[in-house]
C-alpha cells in the first residue's frame, strides 16, 4: 500500500514538473541575436525589441565568419583551452576570454578573447570576439538554443539595428566596448576546429 502511495506521489510530481517547465517555455521571449559582419556590431532582440547592441570582431578576409541562422548549443563558464598540447588554465591570457557560447555551425563561437583592441574590426578566425564586460554580461542574457544570425551584407534588418546614431533603437541600445590591456596573443592555428565542450570544464583546440 505504502508502495503505491510513494509510486503516485512521485508521477504527481513529475508531472508537476513537466508543467512547470511547459509554462516556462510559454513564457519565455522569443529571442534572435543578430551578428552584422560589415557593421561589427551585435544585437540581442526579445519579441522585437532591442535590448543590447555590442561591438564585436568578426572573421578577418582570410578567415571569413559563417553567414546564415544558427542556434547556441552549449555555454560554458570559464573554458580551458587546449591546443596543439598546449593548455590555457582559465584566467587572462585564455584566448577564448571568461565565456564561450558555441553555435551549431561546428567550431565557431561567441567568446571573449586576449586581444581585446581586435574589437570592433574584422580581426577573428571566424568567431565573434566580444569585450570581457560586454561577454560576461550578454552570456547571462542568452540560453541554449536561441537563434544566432550572422548577416554578411547590409540590409533592411541590420540598417533598422544598426544604423547610426541616428537611430533611435540602436543608439539608445549601444553599448561601449571596454578594453582592457592586452596579455598575450592568441596561439590558434586558424584551420583547427574548436571542438563540442563539456560544460563548465571545457576543452577546446583551437581560438577562431
Amino acid at each position: 500500500m505504502n508502495s503505491l502511495k510513494l509510486s503516485g506521489l512521485a508521477m504527481a510530481a513529475a508531472t508537476a514538473l513537466v508543467l512547470a517547465a511547459q509554462a516556462l517555455a510559454q513564457n519565455a521571449p522569443n529571442r534572435v541575436i543578430v551578428v552584422s559582419l560589415e557593421d561589427r556590431k551585435l544585437a540581442l532582440v526579445e519579441d522585437g525589441k532591442v535590448m543590447k547592441v555590442y561591438s564585436v570582431a568578426v572573421g578577418k578576409p582570410s578567415t571569413p565568419s559563417p553567414v546564415g541562422t544558427f542556434t547556441i548549443e552549449r555555454r560554458v563558464a570559464n573554458p580551458t583551452y587546449h591546443h596543439g598540447g598546449k593548455t590555457v588554465l582559465p584566467g587572462p591570457g585564455n584566448p577564448v576570454g571568461t565565456r564561450w557560447m558555441g553555435l551549431s555551425k561546428h567550431g565557431y563561437g561567441i567568446h571573449g578573447t586576449n586581444e581585446p583592441n581586435s574589437i570592433g574590426k574584422a580581426a577573428s578566425h571566424g568567431c565573434i570576439r566580444m569585450a570581457k564586460a560586454d561577454l560576461e554580461e550578454f552570456y547571462t542574457l542568452v540560453a541554449a538554443g536561441d537563434t544566432v544570425e550572422l548577416v554578411g551584407q547590409k540590409n533592411e534588418e541590420t540598417a533598422q539595428l544598426f544604423g547610426g546614431e541616428d537611430n533611435p533603437a540602436a543608439a539608445a541600445a549601444s553599448q561601449t566596448a571596454q578594453l582592457e590591456a592586452p596579455v598575450q596573443l592568441e596561439n590558434a592555428i586558424v584551420t583547427a576546429e574548436i571542438s563540442a565542450p563539456v560544460p563548465e570544464v571545457a576543452a577546446m583546440p583551437a581560438s577562431r
